[in-house]
């Protein structure tokens, strides 16, 4: 997946906006404000940082070996992905989607209208 799938995947989801609020470096994807997905840019290699489950996310670091503990991230609650590996297309939509579900599960019951 390149950076240009990357983002039209991250804009689709409802309620999604990008920001840019750690320098123009560094690409943010929120949901109602809140963030499931960041990236830098400069790096010229897709990686992403991706929210999980803290009950799972042994287990997938496990299972691939492009997920590893989140680059400057809280790494009890953040992976970093390697894009440009031999994770295909569907299984990184599939974390995408985790990311998304995971950050939509702690948002207020009011911000979770239309979105589950």
């Amino acid at each position: 997946m390149n950076i240009d799938s990357f983002m039209q995947y991250c804009l689709a989801k409802p309620f999604t906006s990008h920001d840019f609020p750690f320098g123009e470096e560094t690409l943010v994807f929120r949901v109602k404000g809140k963030i499931f997905a960041l990236t830098g840019l400069e790096a010229g290699h897709l990686q992403v940082n991706l929210k999980y489950d803290t009950n799972l996310i042994d287990e997938i670091r496990d299972k691939y070996e492009e997920v590893q503990p989140g680059y400057h991230m809280n790494k009890r609650h953040w992976n970093t992905v390697d894009f440009e590996g031999k994770l295909s297309d569907k299984v990184l939509k599939e974390l995408i989607d985790h990311s998304y579900s995971q950050v939509v599960k702690g948002l207020s019951k009011k911000d979770r209208i239309g979105l589950e």
